[in-house]
C-alpha cells in the first residue's frame, strides 16, 4: 500500500503494530502470572534455614509483583519468618531468581546488556522503544550496576579458588597451547569528586579527575601468515579489568592466565609498556615467561630522546631518529645508548631529561631484543590490550560528561569483559542453575 493510500483509507500501520504488541504483552503477561500461581506456595519437604542456622516457621502467603519483559506480573509466595532474629525469607523468590529485586531475570539480563554497551538513559530509551518495557534511567542503572557486581564477584570467587590452589608439578602437565600471550595496560576513568579528593594527577594544580583502569587480556598463537608473522588464534582473546591497586591486579591477571591454560602453555609471552608496576607482576606471576617491552612504545621514547638531544636541528633529530629505529628493531640497544650518550652535554645537571630516556632503554634492554623476538615468530606490540582499553574503557566509561564512582565503573567493565570473552552466557547459566 502506497502511503497516500495509507491516507486515503485512514490506516496509520505503526499504530496498528504497537497496539497489536501491547495486547500481545499483556496477553502474555497474564499467561505468565498463570504459570506462576502455584510457584512458591505451600509446605516444602525440607526445613527452611535462616542465617543464623534456626528452622524459620510458615508465616502465610505474601504476594510480590515484578517486572518482566511482557510487563507487570503479580503472584503470591509463602513466606517464612525465624522465631530467633525475626528475618523474613521468601523461597519462592529464590526459585525464579527475584529474591531482593522486583525485576525478573530476563528483564535484568536485557538491561545489562544494554547497560554494557550505551548511557543509562539510552537503555530506559531502547527498552521503551524496542520492547514496550518502561523502566528509568536510574533502574537502568541500579539493574546493569547490580548484575555487573555479581559477575565480579563470582569471578573473585574463582581467583580465590586459583590463588590458594597449588600449581602442578613443572613438566608434569601435557602442553597443548602452543604460544599464550598474556597483555596488561592502564588507562583513565573520569570519576565523580568524592573518588579522586586528595589524589595527585595530571591537572594544573595537582589535582586528579581520573583513576586508573588496570585491564588485561590473554589470547593464544599458533598459526603465521604468508610472511612469517604471527597471527591471534581466532576468538581466543578474554579480558579482566578493574579500577584497583596493582598488587590485586596482579593475581587478577595471574587469575585469569591460568584460567586459560597458563600451564599447558609452550611458551608464555608478556607484552606491556615499560611501567613499573607493568615489570613487576610480570616479575612476580609470570617470572618463566619472556617479557617483552611493547616496540611501540619504545618507539615513543625513542622519539623524545631524539627531541631531547637534537631539538633545535631538525636535520639531525630526523637523520638519527631513522638510525636508531632502525637499531630499535633489531634490538641492538647497546649502539643505540651508546651513540645517544655521546651527544649528551658534559655537565651532569644538563641534559637530565635526555639520561632519563637513555636510563630507560639501558634498564631494559633485555625485554627489548626484537630482532630476537621476530626470529621466533613472536609478536612484539600490545595492540590488543591497547584496542581493549579503547573498545571495553573508552568507548562506554569515557563519553562526555560522564563521572563515575569506583563501584559502579567496576561493575559496567565487568560486564563488558564478560561479554568480549564471551563468558556472558556462561554466567546467566550458573546462575539459573
Amino acid at each position: 500500500m502506497t502511503a497516500l493510500a495509507q491516507r486515503a483509507t485512514g490506516i496509520d500501520f505503526e499504530a496498528i503494530e504497537l497496539a497489536l504488541r501491547e495486547a500481545a504483552l499483556s496477553a502474555g503477561a497474564k499467561v505468565l502470572e498463570g504459570l506462576l500461581r502455584d510457584v512458591g506456595v505451600g509446605r516444602r519437604e525440607t526445613k527452611v534455614q535462616c542465617r543464623c542456622a534456626t528452622a524459620m516457621n510458615s508465616s502465610g502467603v505474601k504476594a510480590k509483583t515484578v517486572h518482566t519483559l511482557l510487563g507487570e506480573v503479580r503472584f503470591e509466595r509463602s513466606r517464612y519468618a525465624c522465631p530467633v532474629c525475626a528475618e523474613s525469607h521468601y523461597p519462592g523468590d529464590e526459585e525464579l531468581g527475584v529474591l531482593h529485586t522486583s525485576r525478573s531475570p530476563g528483564l535484568q539480563r536485557q538491561t545489562a546488556r544494554l547497560g554494557a554497551k550505551e548511557p543509562f538513559a539510552e537503555v530506559a530509551k531502547d527498552l521503551r522503544e524496542l520492547a514496550g518495557i518502561r523502566i528509568s534511567r536510574k533502574d537502568a542503572e541500579r539493574i546493569s550496576e547490580a548484575i555487573g557486581e555479581d559477575m565480579e564477584t563470582r569471578d573473585a570467587k574463582e581467583r580465590q579458588d586459583i590463588r590458594f590452589s597449588e600449581p602442578p608439578a613443572p613438566d608434569t602437565t601435557a602442553k597443548t597451547i602452543e604460544t599464550l600471550y598474556i597483555e596488561y595496560d592502564g588507562t583513565g576513568v573520569p570519576m565523580v569528586p568524592h573518588e579522586v579528593a586528595g589524589r595527585k594527577g595530571k591537572q594544573k594544580d595537582g589535582s586528579a579527575k581520573t583513576r586508573e583502569a588496570k585491564l588485561g587480556c590473554v589470547f593464544t598463537q599458533t598459526a603465521f601468515d604468508d610472511k612469517g608473522r604471527p597471527i591471534r588464534d581466532p576468538a581466543s582473546t578474554t579480558f579482566t579489568g578493574a579500577i584497583e591497586a596493582a598488587a590485586p591486579f596482579g593475581e587478577r591477571i595471574y587469575a585469569e592466565a591460568v584460567r586459560r591454560g597458563l600451564f599447558e602453555a609452550k611458551r608464555v609471552v608478556v607484552l606491556g609498556d615499560g611501567a613499573e608496576w607493568i615489570k613487576t607482576i610480570a616479575q612476580t606471576h609470570f617470572g618463566r615467561a619472556t617479557h617483552i617491552i611493547d616496540l611501540y612504545h619504545a618507539r615513543e621514547h625513542l622519539v623524545l630522546l631524539c627531541k631531547l638531544l637534537f631539538d633545535r636541528d631538525l636535520r639531525r633529530l630526523n637523520r638519527y631518529k631513522d638510525r636508531w629505529w632502525d637499531e630499535l628493531d633489531e634490538g641492538n640497544i647497546e649502539a643505540l645508548t651508546q651513540k645517544a650518550r655521546s651527544f649528551l652535554p658534559t655537565d651532569d645537571n644538563a641534559g637530565k631529561d635526555a639520561r632519563r630516556e637513555i636510563g630507560y632503554f639501558e634498564k631494559n634492554k633485555e625485554r627489548m631484543r626484537y630482532g630476537h623476538y621476530k626470529a621466533q615468530g613472536l609478536f612484539v606490540g600490545s595492540g590488543v590490550i591497547e584496542a581493549g582499553c579503547k573498545n571495553i574503557v573508552a568507548d562506554r566509561l569515557k563519553k562526555s560528561g560522564m563521572e563515575w564512582t569506583v563501584p559502579g565503573a567496576n561493575a559496567i567493565i565487568a560486564l563488558r569483559c564478560a561479554e568480549l570473552s564471551r563468558r556472558t552466557e556462561d554466567y546467566w547459566e550458573q546462575r539459573a542453575g
